[in-house]
């Protein structure tokens, strides 16, 4: 079980843990990356358009646990190893696409507080950014007339879009802040920035602006990052956002409506060319985005615009359709996972693991022989009940993979389809 480029032990545990705990590690994804060449291929597509001044639009549609946050954080890494500034975020209860109590704002400020680069994927680099910005722009004038000169220009070429006058002016005078070598107003700046003002009164006595970015308009503000990101030096904007299924479960149905709205004003921008350096992926479930009573797809000008064709099937799905289906990983896909997984694992105890191949194929084998699991089983049940297999194997020398599969002592996880039922269950609607 030998890598001529092994994992550093820092990203095994990250990606072991992440991975026991059920969640997508955010580094080390090219440690475990296996299959879904059509679907990345077709979203790096969609990633060089974006780079040349376009715009993307798509959707990732897959069961619980078919590895579609795995798709968004795979895609995350290649873009940043593109030059692509990423920001991330999941919906929630408490973050939203539209909302009047501050859901809005929230999903910005998750969104910007996760903006990353290749240098700093962890997270936080507004700041990093905002620095190299200014370091280039001093480097590419002679003096400070010719800077603010160019800074002008840019003013007036965002003075164009929606809020482009404010935006620019905050960037202008960050790069004043920065040639004073004063501190708390950058610092002050960038909270603007994160949209982290309350109110604008607060803005300004603070920076001397009057508005702030908010519920309403957080999405004009992104598309304006986009626009200043190439400017700086970087490729371009790619948005993740993950878990539509809580749009979905919005009680409400004018919230949920407003919610579908704001997805299908992002949509229409990067479709009509109203957005530039900018791409945007959402991922959600087959019911979060398909049922025409709740998801995406009630709301009809989108599912007018999103809907499958007549000719697309599991097997020949079309890739360049705004909604990609992920296909399940094959048993060869997922046997090849394991091994891995096995690499890693004995990377992070150091150790040496036990299991032949053939051991890999009878534990494919068996995950894959139980009822339903041609149809249900998913990579996170598969992924969750190897490693639990190698925790227990490397914590008791004595057994073998056999034994423990054939005892009681190992249980598997629930198919996914136990889970979406329950899932069904906690959600379902009652009507007399």
């Amino acid at each position: 079980m030998t890598n001529e480029r092994k994992a550093p032990k820092r990203i095994a545990s990250v990606v072991i843990n992440s991975l026991k705990g059920g969640v997508v590690p955010r580094i080390g994804l090219p440690y475990i990356t296996v299959g879904r060449k059509n679907e990345i291929a077709a979203l790096l597509h969609d990633v060089d358009i974006v780079s040349e001044g376009g715009a993307s639009f798509r959707f990732i549609v897959g069961k619980y646990g078919s590895g579609k946050s795995f798709m968004l954080q795979t895609i995350r890494t290649y873009v940043m190893d593109r030059g692509f500034v990423v920001v991330d975020a999941d919906l929630s209860p408490e973050r939203r696409l539209y909302g009047t109590n501050g859901q809005g704002i929230a999903t910005y400020r998750e969104l910007v507080r996760n903006m990353s680069v290749k240098t700093r994927p962890e997270g936080g680099a507004m700041m990093l950014i905002l620095d190299r910005w200014v370091r280039v722009l001093n480097e590419q004038v002679k003096d400070r007339a010719e800077a603010e000169k160019k800074l002008n220009e840019m003013m007036h070429a965002m003075n164009e879009l929606v809020h482009g006058y404010d935006f620019a002016a905050m960037l202008k005078m960050y790069w004043q802040a920065d040639c004073e070598q004063n501190e708390e107003t950058k610092a002050l700046i960038v909270k603007w920035l994160r949209g982290e003002y309350n109110t604008k009164s607060e803005a300004r006595e603070e920076l001397g602006v009057r508005n702030i970015i908010g519920d309403n308009d957080w999405y004009d503000y992104l598309k304006l990052f986009a626009m200043f990101l190439k400017q700086a030096g970087y490729s371009g904007l790619m948005i993740l956002i993950d878990e539509l299924v809580n749009i979905y479960k919005i009680p409400n149905s004018i919230s949920r409506q407003n919610n579908y709205e704001k997805i299908l004003t992002m949509y229409n921008d990067t479709m009509q060319g109203k957005a530039q350096y900018l791409g945007i992926l959402m991922s959600g479930t087959p019911q979060a985005v398909e049922d025409q009573r709740r998801g995406v797809y009630s709301y009809e000008a989108l599912h007018s615009r999103l809907a499958q064709g007549k000719f697309s099937r599991e097997g020949a799905r079309d890739m360049l359709a705004p909604v990609i289906h992920l296909e399940p990983l094959s048993a060869e896909e997922m046997l090849v996972l394991t091994g891995k997984l096995a690499e890693l694992h004995e990377r992070l105890y150091d150790y040496t693991c036990r299991l032949s191949d053939e051991d890999l194929a009878m534990f494919i084998k068996i995950e894959y022989g139980r009822i339903g699991a041609e149809k249900a089983i998913t990579p996170r049940e598969v992924i969750r009940d190897f490693i639990e297999l190698l925790d227990i194997l490397y914590q008791n020398q004595d057994l073998t993979m056999e034994q423990l599969l054939n005892s009681d002592a190992f249980a598997f996880s629930k198919t996914m389809l136990e889970e979406e039922e329950e899932t069904d269950a906690q959600f379902a609607e009652f009507t007399l």
